[in-house]
């Protein structure tokens, strides 16, 4: 094999490869030109069955008149016979074989013909029946590339959907807030061991402390009042 001859066939593969990507891309466009195609061909095939049944229908028609014609003769070749007219009754005699061989060649022609316009309208029924069976692949086809198409599309859709970036913002989040109550918790914790803590609890038992001893000095005040109150009771009863 030749260089140009090794390009020629690198090329062809090219191309090839080139029209089977456009076809994956648009399997309709590929639909429809098979379909276009098969209808190309059923018109054609049409074409030759009328031609078919165009024949059977002449040689159905020269069969019937040769038919007519046989009934005739028979009916002439006795009036002949009769009349005496030998001469006449021979060439009526010869043109029934004639007509006897004629329509039995066209009879078995007929019959050929005959049996092939059946079977050639069986086969353009069956084409038919083809292309309207291929029209409804097409759209079951279609219908479901496209149905595929979108649970591609919706799975793509829920794969890029990663929850990675929002787990990690709601961690940061968390965590700040633990991070806020822990120095709450803190600042909790050491209030008491503040200096100022201490001074407002010395103040507070302080404050608390001169309380109570008033409150002991009012009692003790109180007691003394009725002691007395008693006492000055009882020595006007002497």
């Amino acid at each position: 094999m030749g260089f140009f001859d090794r390009l020629s066939q690198v090329w062809k593969g090219f191309l090839s490869l080139w029209i089977s990507d456009i076809e994956n891309r648009n399997p309709e466009a590929v639909y429809e030109a098979a379909i276009e195609e098969r209808i190309k061909k059923h018109r054609e095939l049409k074409k030759a069955v009328s031609g078919i049944v165009y024949l059977r229908n002449k040689l159905q028609a020269e069969l019937d008149q040769k038919e007519k014609e046989l009934a005739e003769i028979q009916l002439q070749i006795p009036v002949a016979v009769e009349e005496g007219e030998d001469e006449a009754a021979l060439v009526l005699i010869e043109k029934k074989d004639e007509l006897d061989v004629a329509i039995a060649g066209l009879q078995a022609e007929l019959d050929k013909v005959r049996n092939q316009a059946e079977d050639a309208k069986s086969g353009l029924l069956q084409f038919q029946s083809e292309i309207e069976k291929l029209k409804r692949e097409k759209i079951e086809m279609l219908a479901k590339k496209q149905n595929a198409e979108a649970r591609i599309k919706i799975q793509e859709t829920l794969e890029g959907l990663s929850t990675d970036a929002d787990i990690k913002a709601l961690e940061n989040v968390r965590e700040t807030i633990h991070k806020r109550a822990a120095e709450a918790d803190v600042s909790g914790e050491i209030k008491g061991e503040s200096l100022d803590a201490k001074l407002k609890k010395i103040k507070a038992k302080t404050a608390n402390a001169a309380a109570r001893s008033q409150l002991a000095e009012m009692k003790k005040q109180l007691a003394a009042k009725r002691a007395a109150e008693a006492a000055a009771g009882v020595k006007k009863t002497m």
